[in-house]
């Protein structure tokens, strides 16, 4: 009789451990590290746990033939449950001739748009370290600020769903592939033309620091031609809350466009 009941407490406590490890798996499912591209960043980490969280304050820094550009953003992303990442960002264009131009040569400082965005990791592999993800992205276009109250005040829509994958080999290098269509729709124009977007990044995690370098690579097919762009980056972790991301561009088939700057001021709570 005793060893019966010893037997049947030693099942209880062995269901009680099991239950309790299933329970914690599911409020903390696996999650596998991948540093992240700085200029085209992802809306959620990949394997996005519940309750996270991240506000970033961005400025970029280019010029095209005739002008200047001073491009400035703000984020805010969340992970309402598990594995699911939501985004709102606005992005800002300001623009200042150089040298001889006239005004007719220069684009109107405006609200470019308002992006909402939401990313589902379907696959996490903790043993191929592999994580991926798909999502969708929709953007709000405006008019440039002088044009307010003289025209639509909304010019368009801009729809892209995404594919992410990303892989990290050992325990410092990293990968990933993100890719979409940008499917335009502007009001008042018949057609809608889509361009793409395919961005690579190569990473090297600095062991023990949260710090990266690397190199992310944006390439956009536009109107039959791509367009690349190689965008060396670091990100130094300030500490457990605060991080920044600096970016130099290099176009490589922009004949109008020069280097660029970029830089990312990341807080998570």
């Amino acid at each position: 009789m005793k060893t019966t009941k010893r037997i049947l407490l030693a099942g209880i406590i062995t269901f009680l451990g099991n239950f309790s490890a299933v329970a914690q798996t599911q409020s903390n499912p696996v999650k596998v590290s991948h540093a992240e591209p700085i200029f085209q960043d992802l809306v959620r980490d990949l394997g996005a746990r519940k309750g996270e969280k991240e506000f970033n304050l961005g400025a970029d820094f280019s010029g095209g033939k005739n002008y200047r550009e001073n491009g400035f953003l703000a984020e805010y992303e969340f992970a309402p449950i598990n594995r699911l990442g939501l985004e709102v960002e606005t992005d800002f264009s300001f623009f200042s001739p150089k040298k001889g131009s006239s005004k007719e040569q220069i684009p109107g400082n405006r609200l470019d748009g308002i992006r909402f965005s939401a990313q589902y990791t379907f696959f996490v592999s903790e043993k191929a370290k592999t994580s991926m993800a798909i999502g969708y992205t929709q953007v709000v276009e405006f008019n440039d600020f002088k044009n307010y109250g003289k025209g639509k005040f909304i010019t368009g829509l801009v729809y892209s769903p995404f594919f992410v994958a990303a892989k990290k080999w050992g325990s410092n290098i990293h990968t990933l592939v993100y890719t979409y269509p940008k499917i335009q729709h502007e009001f008042g124009e018949s057609g809608t033309p889509v361009d793409w977007e395919i961005n690579s990044s190569v990473m090297y995690s600095l062991p023990n620091s949260g710090h990266f370098i690397g190199m992310e690579v944006n390439k956009e097919i536009s109107h039959g031609k791509m367009l690349v762009t190689l965008r060396p980056q670091a990100k130094i972790k300030l500490d457990s809350h605060f991080a920044v991301g600096i970016v130099t561009g290099i176009p490589l088939s922009h004949q109008d466009e020069g280097i660029s700057s970029f830089f990312r001021l990341v807080y998570e709570p």
